[in-house]
């Protein structure tokens, strides 16, 4: 009897395990199959490679079933082999984000609906003029559900269910249809500029050649990136392939979906946490079918099964929710470029403060490049001024400073709309004690609650835990003394109404804009001149195009370059780079305001200026004589576990055991900037290496040399983007 490998997708460090495949069943590399496990059925995949001749047949269970599922495709196979030995992940654990939806790998049931009963006699029958119309409306053969039959006739659905009754209408099955409509790529867009319709030619050009190709795509905010990047999208569908958007907020995207609506007369597919069950296994089935044409997701749609990937877009290529942290740790960008590349797919970074990785990658050839310097149509590049805090500080008690109050004032007397920016949810990060100075902060983590004072309550925003505001300090137990220090959004926006007391205003944070449905919203009372006056955290920077915002106001732009974060100043700049693009997107200009105590600090000079490309070279002269990245290779090791002193063992033996060769330096261990996270404690070590040193095997070695308890946890971070 023949033997087959499978893969099953769980976190076991055997690649694949043998099985006896029964003459019945054919099952060639990509088969999902159900086999058994222990006492019990799962569901794996027959992966390439020889099984084990030496494995006695008698040892060996057999296949149970072939699933009735498009096999997974041989780029697919080896992208889940790529991920899991750059990111030393068991390849299990990859694999089952390739199999996200499970219910996907049988076919959907059948749907029964009505259709005209062969040889009836209708004379034998009264027909009312509602029975009428619904006969008119099936024709010979046709098949309709109760719902779509009752709505076409205009009638109730008791009247097709007495129809029904009466034997002029019989039960069958409803054909099966295109899971999504099919984009039209003829579908007259918006008329792109010189600039703009040259880089789309470009990309065309390469999207047509059907080969590997990564090009970064950069451009001033409102540049008209997204439309650029559309018409390389309606390019893959004339060529019959597939194409692949990827976004950082995908359930915050209203208004990019409404300019594809545009660009080509339907809604894409979409694939994010929010979906249904039912809609992912519909959307995961289609996509392995080749029925769904372009999908639009978070960086987890990278992992669904695509036959023929002609296109990948990875849209603000910067962004660090790229970046998946638990479980398999991976960037959806870098890995992006692997699955274009084993999917002999162009590849497309789009950004207009791409990453200095990107940047650089550009620079040395491996990457294309095209740039759009001008804003579309008649919008100029807003006005960027820093209020120096320390000669205009804000009332005492408040935060808004006198020139951005006034700013805001003569913008609202305009009939314009301003916005404040503050990446800060909650009312206040601390809250402490007036009378002893203790500090509330969370039992789980090393982090200070934050105050929500519409809630009522304080909050850890790194697990969760959340717990009323007390009367009484749990320390002194004074009375009343407990108050809170610097603001969040609920406080800007607490002195707002106090300042403004008649504008109309909004605020946009994962609180209080929980999804898609609340994004639209927000998105249409904004469009609409609903709202005078917008205050948001970083939501409100992602690509919204708000036509009479002219002002923005940044509350604390110095907020982010605290801290040892190697890529702190980067991000503060791209975060503010991407607010500030938010003003100004019309005919009438824009204006930005950056409240900060530092008017001095190269990032605020670079915003000033508008002269991010040599912000971005200062940075780089920055790193380049340490060998940090992107001239270098990190990894990190974070040791965990709910054992101090365990967790402490387990770092110092790691440290005593660390790779000791040229071009490589072990930092640490010490312990994390959360040392405390959801009841954890935990410990880092960094690996810095030049960039020729491939870290992968050091770092397998290492981790072998060292025998660790069952009760700690060391996680894997190749290139790490964050360091708490």
């Amino acid at each position: 009897m023949p033997r087959v490998c499978v893969m099953l997708p769980l976190p076991l460090e055997t690649k694949t395990y043998d099985y006896r495949l029964p003459p019945e069943l054919d099952a060639a590399s990509g088969s999902f199959v159900a086999v058994p496990l222990g006492g019990r059925e799962t569901i794996g995949v027959v992966w390439d490679g020889l099984p084990d001749p030496g494995l006695a047949a008698h040892r060996l269970k057999d296949v149970q079933a072939v699933l009735d599922a498009p096999p997974m495709t041989e780029s697919l196979r080896r992208f889940v082999e790529w991920v899991s030995t750059y990111t030393l992940s068991p390849p299990g654990m990859v694999l089952r984000m390739a199999m996200s939806a499970p219910a996907a790998l049988e076919p959907a049931p059948a749907r029964a609906g009505w259709q005209i009963a062969p040889g009836s006699i209708r004379e034998a029958v009264r027909l009312t003029p509602a029975r009428q119309r619904v006969l008119d409306r099936l024709g010979p053969g046709e098949v309709l559900s109760g719902a779509d039959l009752a709505e076409a006739a205009g009638v109730s659905p008791g009247v097709v269910r007495g129809l029904a009754d009466a034997g002029l209408l019989v039960p069958a099955l409803l054909p099966k249809g295109a899971a999504f409509p099919l984009p039209d790529p003829e579908h007259p867009g918006p008329t792109l500029g010189a600039e703009q319709a040259a880089a789309a030619a470009t990309l065309r050009d390469e999207v047509a050649a059907r080969k590997f190709a990564v090009t970064l795509l950069t451009g001033v905010t409102g540049s008209g990136k997204t439309e650029v990047y559309l018409d390389a999208v309606a390019e893959c569908l004339r060529q019959g392939r597939q194409a692949l958007v990827l976004l950082p907020e995908i359930a915050l995207s209203a208004q990019w979906l409404e300019r594809f609506r545009r660009r080509f007369g339907v809604d894409p597919a979409l694939w994010h946490s929010e979906l249904s069950s039912r809609i992912r296994r519909d959307t995961w089935r289609a996509v392995a079918e080749g029925e769904a044409p372009v999908v639009v997701g978070a960086r987890s749609a990278l992992f669904l099964p695509f036959p023929d990937l002609g296109l990948l877009v990875v849209d603000e290529e910067h962004e660090t929710a790229f970046k998946q942290e638990d479980g398999v740790i991976y960037h959806a960008r870098d890995m992006a470029v692997v699955r274009a590349r084993l999917a002999g797919a162009a590849c497309l970074l789009v950004s207009a403060t791409p990453s200095l990785e990107t940047l650089t990658n550009a620079e040395t050839g491996r990457y294309g490049h095209l740039h759009l310097s001008e804003r579309h149509g008649s919008a100029g590049m807003p006005r960027v001024e820093s209020v120096d805090l320390r000669r205009d500080p804000p009332e005492r008690g408040r935060f808004l400073s006198p020139v951005l109050v006034q700013a805001v004032t003569d913008t609202l007397a305009r009939g314009e709309q301003a916005m404040l920016f503050l990446n800060r949810r909650g009312y206040a990060p601390l809250t402490l004690c007036r009378s002893c100075g203790h500090r509330l902060r969370c039992p789980n983590c090393t982090a200070w609650l934050v105050e929500h004072r519409a809630q009522r309550r304080l909050q850890c925003h790194h697990c969760g835990h959340a717990e009323p505001i007390p009367r009484f300090c749990p320390e002194c137990n004074a009375e009343g003394s407990l108050t809170p220090v610097g603001p969040g959004v609920e406080r800007v926006t607490e002195e707002v109404i106090q300042l403004f007391p008649d504008a109309r205003r909004i605020v946009m944070a994962s609180d209080t804009i929980p999804g898609p449905a609340a994004a639209a919203a927000a998105a249409e009372a904004i469009a609409t001149r609903q709202v005078d006056l917008i205050i948001g955290t970083q939501i409100v920077a992602k690509g919204w195009h708000f036509p009479h915002l002219t002002l923005v106001g940044v509350v604390d732009a110095d907020l982010g370059l605290a801290g040892g974060d190697l890529r702190a100043a980067e991000r503060t700049l791209q975060l503010l780079h991407q607010v500030s693009g938010r003003a100004g997107r019309a005919e009438a200009p824009g204006v930005v305001l950056l409240q900060t105590f530092s008017p001095d600090h190269p990032v605020m000079r670079a915003l000033v200026s508008g002269d991010v490309a040599a912000f971005m070279e200062e940075e780089a002269a920055g790193r380049r004589p340490g060998h940090w990245p992107p001239f270098g290779r990190l990894a990190a090791l974070i040791v965990s576990s709910e054992d101090e002193q365990e967790a402490d063992r387990a770092a110092r033996d790691l440290g005593r055991s660390a790779p000791r060769m040229a071009g490589i330096e072990v930092l640490g261990p010490a312990p994390a900037p959360l040392s405390l996270l959801r009841g954890r404690h935990r410990r880092r070590l960094l690996l810095k290496a030049r960039r020729d040193v491939p870290v992968q095997p050091v770092l397998r070695e290492w981790l072998e040399r060292v025998e660790l308890s069952n009760s700690v946890r060391v996680q894997v971070d190749v290139d790490p983007v964050g360091f708490l």
